[in-house]
């Protein structure tokens, strides 16, 4: 086993296994051990590195990496003496000696994932929002600071500030969350489902460096997702509207990605590469969350992802059906982001004037200035209008505020179709990225 091989697998298991094992060291230990929880779990990581490369990777590297981990949260709190009834309970709790194992009762049916809880746990009612997302995309989801501050367009200082407090309330608690509660799991339902769309959409639009896409991603935030669907208290309409949008999604994942690892828009991506699969458990889930009076966002986003699941083709689109959901969520959960994608619906229904009129009126909202797609979307609707230099100066700006190699490849590729002339003398930035 050589050092890069060992390296490779060590990082492939933190990026899975990581918010695993912190969930399962703090139910073991308690929230006020969560911070430990955290450190050990890196520390195994770091000791997988310099041991497996000498020694090759274990069998089971998952039960190896959770035996480590949890090692050495006992060796970080043995100093202290308020935890010695804590490790005398570990020691002499049978149930602990399959610490390393996955949860047992999920694989019975049972909702009680570990992961699942502390997700519960982290949305404490007297912190704001942001801090209860920050702690469970920072903890549990392998996300950097950077990747935290890029999903919230704030500032990583901002984000930071927030997970250290939203640690701190969790560090109080003597227990991680109860599942069995039905008031209170519903009470804190709404952050945990926001928690899964964004980690679903860090997959579906990774901003990693090293790949564009992360399928991993998608498919662990519907493993939670659906644990949500199998329990009465959280199987509500939300949460199937959820799972409808994800579906949707993930269905298209495959044919986003050309051979050569680049974005491709959705005229571009070959439709025959659409699973038919998820598409069909989309639309049972959409069936299933059309009940009661609720209309969440995920209802919006599901119905939307929909119509372009229904069309045979892009110019087959029921363009108008999407500018209505649009509509209906600008009033309902109004956003810059919401209103540039309405915007761009509207080209597509009233014309591309229309739609870069709409557009233009969002050019002093200060996220979208910092967000490619707007000036990926002033780009295409010029384009459409015969405005050629208009386009290619709207993508310049779309390249310079790309936030991932990813789309620095998509947006350089754009510019080299319509400057093809010039591909050999482009900057040496677009050459590397």
């Amino acid at each position: 086993m050589n050092t890069e091989s060992a390296s490779t697998a060590a990082d492939h298991l933190f990026r899975h296994e990581a918010g695993r094992m912190v969930a399962r060291l703090t139910r073991l230990f308690g929230p006020r051990h969560f911070g430990i929880a955290e450190d050990a779990v890196q520390d195994a990581i770091c000791a997988a590195l310099e041991t497996w490369k000498f020694r090759g990777v274990p069998e089971r590297p998952e039960a190896w990496l959770m035996r480590a981990a949890r090692n050495r949260a006992i060796d970080l709190i043995r100093a202290d003496r308020r935890s010695l009834d804590i490790l005398s309970r570990i020691a002499f709790d049978p149930t602990t000696e399959d610490a390393e194992a996955p949860d047992a009762d999920v694989e019975n049916g049972g909702p009680h994932d570990d992961r699942l809880a502390l997700m519960f746990s982290c949305c404490h009612p007297k912190l704001a929002t942001d801090a209860q997302l920050a702690l469970i995309l920072k903890a549990l989801c392998g996300f950097s600071l950077d990747e935290i501050a890029a999903a919230f367009f704030a500032s990583r200082a901002a984000v930071e500030k927030r997970v250290t407090r939203a640690k701190a309330y969790l560090k109080r608690s003597r227990t991680l969350f109860d599942l069995d509660n039905p008031s209170h799991v519903v009470a804190r339902l709404g952050t945990v489902h926001h928690a899964l769309y964004l980690l679903f959409s860090e997959g579906y639009h990774s901003l990693k460096a090293d790949s564009p896409v992360r399928d991993e991603l998608c498919h662990e935030a519907i493993r939670l997702a659906l644990l949500l669907a199998k329990d009465v208290v959280t199987q509500l309409p939300a949460t199937d509207a959820l799972l409808a949008m994800m579906h949707f999604n993930l269905a298209r994942l495959g044919a986003r990605i050309d051979d050569q690892g680049v974005f491709l828009a959705l005229p571009r991506q070959d439709r025959t590469r659409w699973d038919k699969r998820l598409i069909a458990l989309g639309f049972q889930y959409l069936e299933a969350s059309a009940t009661g009076v609720e209309l969440s966002r995920f209802h919006l986003e599901a119905a939307i992802a929909a119509e372009h699941c229904r069309a045979a083709s892009f110019a087959d689109t029921n363009w108008r059906r999407i500018l209505e959901f649009y509509d209906i969520l600008a009033l309902t959960t109004p956003s810059p982001i919401v209103a540039l994608n309405r915007a761009i619906a509207c080209g597509q229904v009233e014309g591309p004037a229309a739609g870069l009129a709409a557009v233009g009126r969002l050019a002093d909202e200060p996220i979208v200035r910092s967000y490619p797609f707007f000036y990926a979307a002033v780009a295409e609707l010029s384009l459409a209008l015969g405005k050629r230099p208009a386009a290619i100066a709207a993508f310049k700006q779309a390249y310079a505020v790309a936030r991932s190699p990813g789309e620095r490849h998509f947006y350089d590729r754009r510019l080299l179709e319509l400057t093809p002339s010039r591909a050999h003398s482009r900057p040496r930035a677009l050459v590397g990225c």
